[in-house]
């Protein structure tokens, strides 16, 4: 025969209450716990995200500026080769400038009194070459030999024979008929002027010799001719 002592009811309850309050504080002291350790790394790892997103944005930063500094250079850069070519092609036309007066200079150097005609004109350096079909280029010096001559004024007058529809054709530039301008013509000058241009010829035409007079007072004063 056994005999069992039961707790009163009372104590039972009391005693489920216990453990049930024992067992909660004990899950809630683990979550605590959990939760310390697992916020300490979050906050860490917080930390290095900003301070890492910082540097990211001081280095681009720093590179927008050098980016910046390498435009200006290279703009600066431009405008250095761009202001040297244009020095460079003034130095070339100088140059080509240089030369020319260097040539005149010798030539005058060069000149005779028997150089110059009756009345101290003259043309030398007589040039004239075909540019295009219809275009012929020239270029000539008229000097005044004389050492006390006055200013000379005159006109500049170009007979172009040509051969065309199998015929020889003369042509006269200026041609006052055909308005051709006349202003290009002029000369003025007391030792000596250039002259050069171009003439537009009749299409179809050929070319054989071009002849350039000086005039002065409606009088021939001096004429040269060259062939092509």
């Amino acid at each position: 025969m056994t005999i069992r002592q039961q707790l009163p009811w009372p104590l039972r309850g009391l005693l489920f209450i216990v453990i049930i309050a024992l067992g909660s504080a004990i899950t809630f002291w683990a979550y605590g716990l959990g939760m310390n350790f697992t916020g300490a790394n979050a906050r860490g790892m917080k930390d290095e995200i900003e301070m890492l997103a910082k540097q990211v944005k001081e280095l681009t930063s720093e590179r927008d500026q050098l980016s910046s500094m390498a435009n200006a250079a290279e703009s600066q850069l431009n405008m250095v080769r761009a202001t040297g070519n244009q020095f460079a092609n003034q130095i070339k036309v100088l140059e080509s400038e240089n030369v020319r007066l260097k040539e005149d200079l010798a030539f005058f150097e060069r000149l005779l009194p028997t150089n110059v005609g009756t009345q101290g004109i003259a043309i030398q350096r007589f040039r004239a070459e075909m540019l295009t079909p219809n275009q012929l280029r020239y270029r000539l010096l008229v000097i005044q030999g004389e050492k006390t001559a006055r200013e000379f004024s005159g006109d500049l007058g170009l007979v172009v024979t040509v051969l065309q529809g199998g015929k020889n054709v003369m042509i006269n530039f200026p041609d006052n008929k055909v308005g051709t301008d006349a202003a290009r013509f002029k000369l003025s000058f007391k030792y000596y002027q250039r002259v050069e241009g171009v003439l537009t010829l009749p299409e179809g035409a050929t070319v054989k010799t071009v002849q350039a007079r000086v005039l002065g007072n409606g009088q021939i004063r001096a004429q040269q001719s060259v062939n092509l």
